[in-house]
């Protein structure tokens, strides 16, 4: 296996970043926006809702992502394994995500059908071009510090996306369909791809493959899959990941509910009325006339925030520390402040918005470090099998990120059923109150503190970290 060590430069790592922006302005929107969407946009039940997200996100993790990752493992081309899959999938996630989230005039049947085909095409895009763009953070380089180095800038990436979709869209949306959601939603989702688009398309120009598995080196799916068997840290990350992402997809999802039928709009404008003016002074007026929307909007925006300051601290404690350890310590804290969120009076806006900044900052910590850890994994099993298969391995990421997705996305919708939720009603039932208030706490806290347990049992702390590095530079030299 041919290694080349050599620091990225600064051009190539946000080079590689920006595939992590345009990615993510399809995955926050669909985190943040996809049950309310389909509920309140698009006409769909709640229930139906819940079973298009389920079961078109579990077929897309458990059947898409390994497939992609067989063959992304098995592409040999002169741009290497990883980098072709995301040249030739930009443009078809652009025009696809567009489609996902427009609201053609069919039947109620036909709108099921529409919805079942274009979130099924949206996945399976979505895994052909992110599952060999995260693999390929696993062969850029082999220098674990430049690893974490390279997931910082990922990720604060992800935050700017992220930054956007939570903080400006909802607004956004309202404005450009002067208060038609169905028209607003498609005039953003084309400009979000063109833009995704051409960021995928620097990504691929300015990276390169440098970990390069011999000729010799030869496995079949039946080995590969046997490796992953017995990769214990694998499984772990499997579970874990989709543990991480039923939160996020829950919460997310409910962040909006939670506003538009929970949280005191006479207060919410009051509160928020002073930072509207300083950021009016100084010519930031996107957040539109309405207390909800720029609400929603200023809550987002400080968790996020905060978030990009707990990426800055993660590499540096990752380093001293180790990846395990500070991911679990920082999880379990962040998921204090998640469960606080059941405690808070509708008109209590500062303990709800301090406690999502507070959420954001210790959650942002741990954000670099999950997908450092699965290319961990990658070494991990190269350093015990004395192969390499970084696609299939980062698959596990993959299947983590849609199942938890999909299962998040409708369990929000499920129990917004359960509860009796209306969608678009004025007033809404106490038992539908409830049900939002558990939406954006207990429930999502569930699943962190599962995974937080589960890292008690992955192995490779910070003193194996250096052993596999160590002899895997050896075996390349």
């Amino acid at each position: 296996m041919n290694y080349i060590s050599q620091k990225l430069s600064i051009k190539e790592k946000i080079g590689y970043s920006l595939g992590d922006l345009a990615a993510n302005l399809v995955f926050q929107t669909l985190m943040t926006y996809l049950a309310y969407f389909y509920t309140d946009i698009y006409g769909l039940s709640p229930t139906d809702s819940s079973i298009i997200m389920l079961v078109v996100g579990l077929i897309a993790a458990f059947i898409f992502n390994p497939i992609i990752g067989v063959l992304a493992d098995r592409t040999n081309t002169k741009w290497g394994k990883f980098r072709p899959w995301i040249l030739i999938t930009a443009i078809p996630l652009g025009v696809i995500a567009l489609l996902a989230f427009s609201t053609p005039n069919f039947s109620y049947h036909g709108k099921v059908i529409y919805a079942v085909v274009t979130y099924t095409l949206l996945l399976l895009f979505y895994a052909s071009n992110n599952l060999p763009y995260s693999a390929l953070s696993g062969v850029i380089t082999g220098d674990m510090s430049e690893r974490n180095s390279l997931s910082s800038y990922r990720f604060v990436a992800v935050m700017f996306a992220q930054f956007f979709v939570q903080v400006f869209m909802l607004g956004i949306i309202k404005s450009a369909g002067n208060g038609d959601k169905a028209i607003g939603i498609e005039k953003v989702m084309t400009a979000l791809a063109i833009i995704g688009t051409i960021m995928l398309l620097i990504t691929f120009l300015t990276t390169k493959e440098r970990i390069i598995p011999k000729p010799e080196q030869k496995s079949s799916i039946k080995e590969d899959l046997g490796d992953l068997i017995k990769n214990k840290p694998w499984v772990i990350m499997l579970t874990l990941t989709t543990l991480v992402f039923i939160t996020l997809a829950m919460k997310g999802g409910a962040y909006v509910y939670y506003f538009e039928n929970y949280v005191n709009k006479e207060q919410l404008a009051i509160f928020i009325q002073p930072i509207l003016d300083v950021l009016s002074k100084i010519g930031l007026n996107h957040f539109g006339n309405d207390p909800i929307s720029a609400g929603f909007g200023l809550f987002n925006a400080g968790g996020i925030i905060f978030m990009i300051v707990g990426i800055t601290l993660s590499k540096s404690l990752a380093d001293k520390y180790g990846k395990r350890n500070i991911f679990g310590l920082f999880l379990f804290i962040s998921t204090l402040f998640i469960m606080a969120f059941y405690f808070f009076p509708p008109t209590s806006i500062g303990l709800i918005f301090f406690s999502q900044i507070f959420h954001g900052f210790f959650y942002g910590i741990t954000i670099p470090l999950l997908w450092a850890m699965i290319a961990d994994v990658a070494d991990y099993s190269e350093w015990l099998n004395n192969r390499r298969a970084t696609a299939i391995i980062f698959s596990a990421m993959m299947v983590g990120l849609k199942a938890g997705l999909s299962i998040g996305g409708s369990l929000t919708t499920l129990f917004l059923g359960y509860f009796h939720y209306v969608p678009n009603s004025l007033t809404q039932t106490h038992t539908a109150i409830n049900g939002i208030k558990l939406l954006v706490s207990i429930f999502p806290a569930i699943p962190f503190l599962v995974g937080v347990a589960l890292l008690f049992f992955y192995k490779i702390n910070k003193k194996m970290e250096v052993q596999i590095e160590a002899d895997l530079k050896q075996r390349r030299a």
